[in-house]
């Protein structure tokens, strides 16, 4: 998606990116299905050379980006080159809160980028990167991470990888012919508890994986108070013209991972998909807002609530739900099934055949509360263990250090990062494949195989130590 002055509305963090009409997300059968070699090499477990002093350049430092920036100046062996933002107020708050943070010299070179909205790509061509962290609007995910990886950057994007499976197909192509990495930051694969339900699964605590239940329910109508600049001012315009499941990877990301997807074990097949009526915005923002209030003037169509069921190449199940609308409280679900018992969360609960020793005496009872405590001194997840203690000021509760950590970690180590550009591609999928689905009354959607059947050779993501 080229990226037009004219085809956005102006001042949004780093990009005038609230797009007038989101474009309808649509493919063709051939993007869906097959693509030819991208000439490149198979990105599965891919291991860059390895980055002493890892350079360090971010596109979009709002809220979300400025997090990022912020853990990532204060780890070891790293070094900030470059900040671009399109406001300039942005760009010299965070070179500020660099410089005070810093104990030595290493961050002292930093080229700043505001103004235009394409300042981006000088930088790149300027400063050459390592790895560029792009946290800006979704529209603008694909093409600054495809021009980074063809300048000779890394990229690390922020939810979702990209939004029209056209856009995911060309980012693996351009992962896999520049041999750059690609990953989608999605923090909460690294989230205490999601860490240790993966280390469970791993040990069969629960048996063979049946069914999982993955959801983004979160309650964002104040964000439409953003007009002008912000997340709302350009989100907003997705919940009109978009179609289905818009923000599928919260959810789907950690069970995808407990259930070994793309990884050698089994893969995403299909998925149906059904919404309800669009009714939550519309009614807000007549409350809310002028009758004559540009809010007022959209045409709300996509539904409040998504739930798509994706079936797997093993046959095993995921319901995913979405809805940033309707008063309720906040969950991702969580939950996974298996032959031996279920993890649960939203609230956190274990059920195991045969109980609990101790504390349950079957499966007809949850593990919850205050005995959840038992659980997780025996199965915390090791990385959590090591990294707890020095990533809990970050940002989601200590997730985002973590990952953070991870990333450069496995960038000077010269490892295989945890997430590869397949697995972004794939859960990022889920909302094009669930907007066709519901436009065409529930048909099931077949899902790519960005790996082109590599991901059965492609090993399991290990219980990191």
């Amino acid at each position: 998606m080229s990226i037009n002055r004219r085809n956005f509305l102006k001042k949004t963090s780093l990009s005038t990116a609230a797009l007038a009409a989101t474009t309808l997300l649509t493919n063709c059968e051939s993007e869906v299905k097959s693509q030819a070699p991208s000439g490149g090499a198979y990105m599965g477990g891919f291991a860059a050379p390895k980055l002493s002093n890892v350079k360090a350049a971010f596109i979009g430092v709002g809220s979300r980006g400025g997090g990022h920036l912020k853990f990532f100046a204060g780890l070891p062996g790293t070094e900030v080159v470059a900040i671009s933002d399109l406001y300039e107020d942005n760009v010299k708050q965070k070179l500020g809160m660099v410089k005070e943070m810093a104990d030595d010299s290493r961050h002292s070179n930093i080229a700043t980028y505001w103004g235009d909205e394409n300042r981006w790509k000088t930088m790149l061509q300027e400063v050459k990167p390592d790895v560029v962290f792009i946290a800006t609007n979704w529209n603008n995910h694909a093409p600054m991470a495809i021009e980074s990886m063809k300048q000779g950057a890394h990229a690390f994007v922020e939810v979702p990888l990209a939004v029209t499976i056209k856009d995911l197909w060309e980012i693996v192509d351009t992962s896999e012919r520049t041999q750059k990495h690609c990953m989608m930051m999605e923090n909460v694969n690294y989230g205490r508890t999601e860490l240790m339900y993966l280390n469970m699964c791993r040990q069969g605590v629960i048996g063979e994986l049946l069914h999982a239940e993955a959801a983004y329910i979160h309650e964002l109508r104040g964000q439409m108070k953003q007009e002008e600049r912000g997340t709302g001012s350009w989100r907003t315009h997705h919940y009109a013209k978009g179609r289905g499941n818009l923000y599928p990877t919260h959810g789907l990301g950690p069970v995808a991972q407990y259930m070994n997807l793309a990884r050698q074990e089994d893969n995403f097949k299909s998925l149906v998909s059904y919404s309800t009526p669009a009714l939550g915005r519309k009614l807000y923002a007549q409350k809310n807002y002028p009758k004559d209030h540009k809010w007022n003037q959209l045409d709300f169509r996509n539904g409040d609530l998504s739930t798509s069921l994706i079936k797997t190449q093993m046959g095993r199940t995921i319901m995913v739900q979405w809805d940033e609308t309707s008063p309720r409280p906040y969950t991702r679900l969580n939950l996974v099934q298996g032959t031996l018992g279920a993890l649960a969360g939203f609230p956190i609960r274990v059920a195991l055949e045969g109980g609990v020793e101790g504390i349950t005496k079957d499966h007809h009872s949850w593990v919850q509360g205050e005995d959840l405590q038992k659980i997780y001194e025996k199965y915390d997840h090791p990385l959590y263990k090591r990294l707890n203690e020095q990533s809990k000021k970050s940002g989601h509760g200590g997730m985002d250090g973590i990952m953070m950590y991870r990333i450069v970690e496995c960038l000077q180590k010269g490892l295989p990062i945890d997430q590869n550009v397949y697995e972004g591609a794939l859960w990022s999928a889920v909302t094009e494949l669930s907007g066709k689905s519901i436009e065409q009354d529930g048909a099931p959607q077949q899902f790519p195989d960005f790996t082109r059947g590599n991901w059965k050779n492609t090993a399991p993501l290990e219980i990191i130590s």
